[in-house]
């Protein structure tokens, strides 16, 4: 049997329809996923054929329910990949952007500076890998797991625009917020189990802020929803296409919103759990090496899930106003992004530290209010037809 051959086995085997695409046919990582795995997986059933005529894994490799799953790991993996490189961007953008607000030299190895963030991840993976004796050792490492495995997950859900996405239904939105408050439990767990009051303080601290911050965000989420009529981030983006970006009747949404993405991304001047001062690294101290460099990375993840939100909700996501999508709409997402983290190294360099007592004073006294209050309005706006 040839290369032709084998393509007419695999095109009688497994018929090429959309009955097993469970997203849209226009989501181009997850077809080209599906695509390989034909290929590959009708190539790997028809050598097991050649060996073993008439056994049934040579099917199963092709039926549906694999290429399914092979073209969602597939996507799983592209989006990682892509959020990675992202995140390296982000922090190189950090890393110039202070340098010129702070009048000093930013990063100097590679192109602009580019690759300092790759040997710092080289020189962090090969320090000594050190850990408390008396810790909780399975809430130590699984605490760990999660504060870093969630926000690896939430990141590989954000969409890149209408066609590169993992999560496109009713609840996709609420599900990414979901995750995304599971956080301060994870951390709160994970500064117990260290066995060390700083990392217990910072635990504590890092709780208290993020849920004093999330219940502003879930508000203003529902706000952006009752505007939209959906929950479906396709559908949000749509919405602001057909009407306008939603920054301008939720303004002060969007000014609540980015501060509680700042808080919740634990960044100065909201980075009370690791006030260098007093609590030395706060509930991270115990973690050290390359598991302290994960978490770094984690945080970068939640930094970049809370700036697409940001885009997704308020700035039109991958549209641009009177064009729609454009012929990559994913490099105008990501330059939105870069755009909204400007914002967060802005408060970075400008914004002196606040104490415990202010940041929950600012959550429930300030932002709480103010969440309501653009609650309102939007029922307002529904209410007299205008959206």
């Amino acid at each position: 049997m040839g290369y032709s051959g084998l393509l007419e086995w695999v095109k009688f085997n497994n018929p090429m329809d959309n009955a097993y695409y469970p997203y849209d046919v226009y989501n181009l990582p997850y077809d080209a996923g599906a695509k390989l795995w034909e290929l590959l997986g009708g190539l790997l059933g028809w050598l097991i054929n050649l060996l073993v005529p008439g056994n049934r894994l040579s099917t199963w490799l092709i039926s549906d329910a694999v290429v399914n799953a092979f073209a969602i790991i597939f996507l799983a993996v592209i989006l990682f990949a892509v959020g990675f490189v992202v995140n390296l961007t982000m922090i190189w953008e950090e890393r110039k952007v202070l340098g010129r607000m702070m009048d000093r030299r930013g990063t100097k190895i590679g192109p602009l500076g580019y690759f300092q963030c790759l040997g710092d991840g080289l020189k962090t993976f090969m320090k000594e890998n050190v850990a408390p004796a008396d810790k909780d050792k399975k809430i130590y490492w699984w605490a760990l797991s999660l504060v870093i495995g969630s926000s690896v997950l939430i990141a590989c859900m954000v969409p890149l625009s209408h066609r590169w996405f993992v999560v496109d239904y009713s609840t996709g939105l609420l599900l990414i917020f979901g995750i995304f408050a599971l956080a301060p439990f994870f951390i709160l767990c994970a500064g117990w189990a260290q066995n060390n009051k700083y990392s217990l303080l910072g635990g504590i601290r890092a709780a208290t802020l993020m849920i004093s911050y999330e219940i502003p965000m879930l508000i203003l989420l529902a706000s952006v929803v009752l505007m939209a009529g959906s929950f479906n981030i396709n559908d949000i983006v749509n919405a602001q296409f057909d009407t306008m970006w939603y920054i301008v009747p939720q303004f002060i949404g969007f000014i609540v919103f980015v501060v509680c993405a700042i808080a919740e991304s634990e960044r100065v001047p909201f980075d009370l759990a690791e006030a260098e001062a007093e609590l030395v690294e706060g509930w991270q101290t115990e973690y050290a090496g390359m598991k302290w460099g994960l978490i770094m990375l984690g945080d970068y993840f939640r930094g970049y899930t809370a700036c697409a939100l940001i885009v997704i909700l308020y700035l039109g996501g991958w549209m641009l106003p009177g064009i729609g999508a454009t012929a990559v709409p994913e490099l105008v997402f990501l330059l939105k992004i870069f755009a909204v983290f400007f914002i967060f190294i802005w408060a970075r360099a400008s914004l002196p530290r606040v104490r415990i007592d202010q940041i929950l004073n600012i959550g429930w006294k300030r932002l709480m209010p103010l969440s309501v209050v653009n609650l309102c309005i939007v029922l307002l706006l529904k209410m007299g037809g205008v959206f």
